[in-house]
């Protein structure tokens, strides 16, 4: 009797033929998420035309593709740099922080766990429906993050309940200032501290003192974004919750940070990790404290909402090019991979601003009508 267990099925051959085999093999690789993510459109289609229920999906979708995406920016690199720590160590770590921040703008803005950066023009007003793409705007995040694209959440959540089209168009002024100012900060920071830390750092195991360090300054950015991207979870609800509505806010987003750790960022975490040396303690906790001053600086210039991820990738890109320019050979990359790098990474975030912008003209007729009056139509 002839064993047939190694021969290819005739059914697995004819779909394999009409389907190409990098597609055909991501299909079988992702297809728990391709089925989650079908679900997830399901019940965002049944939902949506009941407001009390559509709020709470919404943010439930919201709530972990923010965080999912946005991860790299905040605890990316304290994630790298710690991948030899237990994971619930750093969950409980930072989810206690999160549970801090936003219960002190609970109660000190009277319910808003936003820092009131939803109280700007063209945000301030809590939603009393729905449509099918407000609710499944986080369910194409997931698509992206899982893609590793690192898009800005705040262009992609906000643009759907943004009441006029001069609101996208100050969130997008501030974030793009934002990458420009976090590029030149990276760049000028990095041509100096290169040859002087980096080489350093490569020649020798960090002290011990520089855990504790890394430790207080991750916790300290890890706020300060809280600070600035809550906005983009609870744009889904009241602007002033009620206690209950508040509980379920903060444990949902704590347990979710949970399920994160536990996946050690997942797939978009590769986004640090390709970078020069941010798995050195000493290299994170630098990038850590630099992005949390602009973080800090830019929360005090507006309330208006700001892409935390532009600035991010902006501090990035002015790092690589510091550290290739100073050392090339042991400390940086060469010039052509930074700049494939950067353009791969902004490419993305323009790509994300696409999306957010075609689902704000889906979604509202009045920023329909105000942006293709501004472009000429």
């Amino acid at each position: 009797m002839s064993d047939t267990s190694n021969q290819p099925d005739g059914n697995n051959t004819f779909i394999e033929n009409l389907i190409p085999s990098s597609f055909y093999l991501i299909i079988r690789e992702e297809r728990i998420f391709i089925g989650l993510i079908g679900l997830f459109f399901l019940i965002a289609g049944v939902t949506f035309p009941y407001a009390g229920i559509a709020m709470w999906v919404g943010f439930f979708f919201a709530g972990y593709s923010a965080i999912a995406n946005d991860s790299i920016q905040t605890i990316g690199t304290f994630l790298a740099s710690n991948m030899d720590k237990k994971w619930w160590h750093l969950w409980l770590y930072i989810g206690g922080i999160f549970l801090v921040v936003v219960t002190i703008s609970f109660y000190v803005y009277d319910g808003d766990v936003s820092y009131q950066r939803l109280t700007s023009k063209g945000f301030d007003e809590t939603p009393t429906s729905f449509t099918f793409l407000q609710v499944a705007a986080p369910i194409f995040l997931l698509i992206l993050t899982r893609m590793r694209m690192p898009v800005s959440t705040t262009f992609l959540l906000l643009s759907c309940f943004a009441t006029d089209a001069e609101a996208i168009a100050s969130v997008l002024g501030k974030s793009l200032s934002g990458y420009g100012l976090a590029l030149a900060a990276g760049l000028i920071v990095w041509l100096i501290v290169t040859r002087w830390l980096e080489k350093r750092f490569a020649q020798g195991e960090p002290h011990p003192a520089w855990l504790p360090i890394q430790w207080i300054t991750s916790g300290s950015l890890w706020g300060v974004w809280v600070m600035q991207d809550a906005a983009n979870i609870a744009v889904y609800l009241p602007r002033s919750l009620e206690m209950t509505q508040f509980l379920i806010f903060a444990l949902f987003i704590f347990f979710g940070l949970g399920l994160l750790f536990y996946l050690r960022g997942d797939k978009i975490q590769r986004i640090v990790t390709e970078k020069s040396r941010v798995t050195d303690i000493r290299s994170a906790t630098i990038i850590d404290f630099i992005y949390a001053i602009l973080l800090t600086y830019k929360l005090t210039v507006s309330t208006v909402p700001m892409s935390t991820t532009w600035v991010f990738l902006g501090l990035l890109a002015g790092r690589e090019l510091g550290m290739s320019i100073m050392d090339k050979v042991d400390m940086g990359k060469p010039m052509p991979v930074v700049i494939k790098m950067i353009f791969k990474d902004l490419s993305y975030a323009l790509f994300g601003l696409l999306v957010s912008i075609l689902l704000a003209i889906s979604i509202n007729a009045d920023v329909r009508a105000e942006i293709l009056n501004m472009i000429g139509y």
